[in-house]
């Protein structure tokens, strides 16, 4: 899931790139002419295959860290109360620290080993629901004590394995999750169940990840309204309002110095309005505008209430596996988080074909979406291991990143998870965010999970929202995952069996709003048939050149749900179901989730490191594994038809600086 708000609401975001990109020179192979034909807004200024000068590696690596620290940083925030936490920030920077060097380790695993595209991992909120779920449940919620400041000794072993206990039955409960997640990869599950899973089902699933947190987020806003009410207006001004702002930046190279343009408010809205509000608290602390009581309405604003955790906090902190005891597993735990993996999933192989767009690679093959979904649920199992609370998913803010540099190297993604895991092993680093006042936070939090909400629903843009099927299956669907899991929390004790663990399963489930709201989506969208009976739809622009423009009416006389398709010359031409599929925004959308075949550069981007699979291990057993590379018969000439479509627009001409690929 994403946090962050940049690199998708400019139209494209290719031409948003500065040329300050291109000033950099070097002799490797083929850079210099891309740097002459680099007027050409649709080709990036480094493919996926090159290697860019390791400065440029460095300071690229570092934005992409900037980029997902707002995500990463939230989750353990948003856990920390129902983890019982809330008064001990120096184990909140524990948890950061953690989540920030599993992020680091699993962003490496996905670049050699997954689906070989630059795509940073990171903490995902598909589990954040189901997680506070499962801490909601009777036997899990925090002692009054807790909520108390003055009761809580945060040393005193009673605190301590008060909120060890909980994050173990995080812990037990992802590491089994992720492995059904590793066995839908690696078996290739995931191609099948993406026939089922359409727009309907994605968009209440994406927008009840968020929806249902407004009460955590209004919270922290409420600590100080003023103090929220400025972050909120910071973001909104640098990320909406002064994103086409250019700040000029010296630049030096070889013997000449000159300035370049550089969309910061573009980039960094979110830091930027972090650290300017966290600066405002800074200066109202130290002047005493802040009350100094406790119990006073604003104390939580100061920034001295977690002064003490940069002091106590180490400078160094290697996060191991176990390092919070040995997991438990409990069957409520695991069934709400496989909700979460499956709405991971979905969003991930999404990501995967935007970044290979922007980044000018083929669109990824089946066995580099196997084995991406596969090292995703390894990813997740690592963090569960490592005790982070959270699992691991593709961050979609850095692949909107992608679009605004126009580098697309894998070797900037390798720093930036390089990067992350330094970050983690530096106790202080993770401490510093430890002490964002709370107000600050609720800002974030505010704007963050409203982009959430909103990136659900623009999966509607696939789909007729004249239909009136359509309109009942998204409304009832969320309005259902709203709505059922407020009651099941007030009134848990009319769902009782009688059997225990039965209890905390449908207890679980019915409380994640995205499992309801999303497995109503699928149901109905899956089982509503389609009523044309006063539908006439012209497809005004077909997807592909060459494509007659038809409108589809229903034969009452074919069985339910297959229809008629009929060119606009009045005759009929056979039984389909496109105006189902149409209707429901399943066209636009598998062919979206449709694999390239082994042409010669998809090979090359996809296939596995030191020749696995193309020099060794390339027994004809291996071939039959959904993951593995692999060549088939008559593959170069289907990937010279498949690169023709790919470079030429609508109208089958080539487009404007699309360049000549030979295979």
């Amino acid at each position: 899931m994403s946090s962050a708000i940049t690199g998708w609401e400019h139209p494209d975001p290719l031409q948003r790139a500065d040329d300050g990109l291109n000033c950099h020179h070097d002799g490797q192979g083929g850079k210099k002419a891309r740097q002459a034909g680099s007027s050409s807004s649709s080709q990036p200024t480094y493919s996926v295959l090159d290697v860019p000068p390791w400065y440029l590696c460095i300071l690229l690596g570092i934005q992409h860290f900037l980029t997902a620290l707002g995500g990463l940083v939230a989750v353990p925030l948003i856990l920390a109360k129902d983890l019982c936490l809330q008064h001990d920030p120096l184990t909140q920077s524990y948890l950061i620290s953690t989540i920030f060097f599993v992020s680091g380790l699993c962003t490496l695993l996905q670049v050699f080993l997954g689906v070989r595209l630059p795509i940073l991992q990171g903490g995902t909120f598909a589990f954040v629901a189901p997680s506070l779920a499962m801490l909601s449940l009777p036997a899990w919620k925090c002692p009054e004590w807790t909520f108390n400041a003055s009761l809580v000794n945060t040393s005193s072993p009673e605190f301590t394995e008060e909120w060890q206990k909980r994050i173990r039955e995080l812990q037990g409960a992802i590491m089994v999750a992720s492995c059904v997640q590793m066995l839908v990869g690696f078996s290739g599950l995931i191609g099948f169940l993406m026939r089922f899973i359409g727009p309907l089902t994605i968009a209440p699933t994406i927008s009840l990840v968020a929806l249902p947190l407004f009460d955590s987020a209004g919270s922290n806003a409420g600590v100080h309204w003023g103090i929220a009410a400025m972050t909120i207006f910071l973001i909104v001004l640098f990320s909406q309002y002064l994103k086409n702002v250019a700040v000029p930046v010296p630049v030096c190279g070889g013997k000449k110095c000159h300035t370049s343009k550089f969309y910061l408010f573009q980039v960094f809205p979110v830091l930027l309005a972090l650290c300017l509000s966290w600066l405002l608290c800074f200066v109202l602390t130290v002047t005493n505008a802040l009350p100094t009581a406790p119990t006073a309405y604003g104390h939580l604003a100061r920034t001295d209430t977690k002064g003490n955790v940069l002091s106590q906090a180490p400078w160094f902190r290697f996060p191991y596996p176990g390092q919070w005891g040995l997991p438990t597993i409990s069957l409520a735990g695991v069934f709400g988080i496989i909700a979460g993996v499956i709405s991971s999933m979905v969003e991930s192989v999404g990501d995967y074909y935007a970044c290979a767009r922007l980044v000018g690679a083929p669109p990824p093959p089946r066995h580099a979406v196997n084995r991406g979904i596969g090292i995703e649920g390894l990813g997740c199992l690592l963090a569960g291991a490592w005790g982070t609370g959270n699992g691991t998913t593709s961050y979609s803010e850095n692949v909107g990143a992608l679009g605004i540099t126009r580098v697309g190297s894998r070797m900037v993604m390798v720093a930036a998870g390089c990067l992350l895991l330094v970050m983690g092993v530096f106790g202080k680093i993770g401490a510093a965010f430890a002490t964002i006042p709370t107000p600050v936070i609720g800002g974030m939090f505010l704007v963050m999970f409203g982009v959430i909400t909103a990136v659900g629903i623009s999966n509607l843009q696939y789909v007729d929202m004249n239909s009136s099927r359509n309109l009942f299956i998204f409304g009832f669907s969320i309005y259902c995952g709203l709505a059922i899991p407020s009651w099941v929390n007030n009134n848990a004790e009319k769902l009782q069996t009688g059997i225990l663990q039965l209890d905390q399963v449908i207890q679980v489930l019915l409380t994640t709003g995205m499992f309801v709201g999303g497995f109503l989506g699928f149901f109905l969208d899956n089982t509503i048939p389609v009523h044309l009976h006063s539908r006439n739809k012209a497809w005004k622009d077909p997807p592909f050149a060459g494509e007659a423009r038809m409108v589809l009416v229903e034969d009452c006389s074919l069985p339910q749900r297959e229809l008629r398709e009929r060119p606009c010359d009045g005759t009929l031409d056979g039984p389909g179901r496109e105006g189902s599929l149409e209707e429901r925004g399943l066209l636009v959308w598998n062919q979206m989730q449709e694999d390239s075949e082994e042409t010669a550069k998809a090979l090359e981007v996809y296939r596995l490191p030191c020749g696995i699979g193309t020099k060794v291990c390339t027994s004809s057993c291996t071939q039959y594994l959904p993951f593995w590379p692999r060549l088939g018969a008559g593959s170069r000439e289907r990937g010279r038809n498949l690169l023709a479509r790919l470079f030429q627009d609508p109208s089958g001409a080539r487009g404007k600086g699309a360049s000549e690929t030979k295979l």
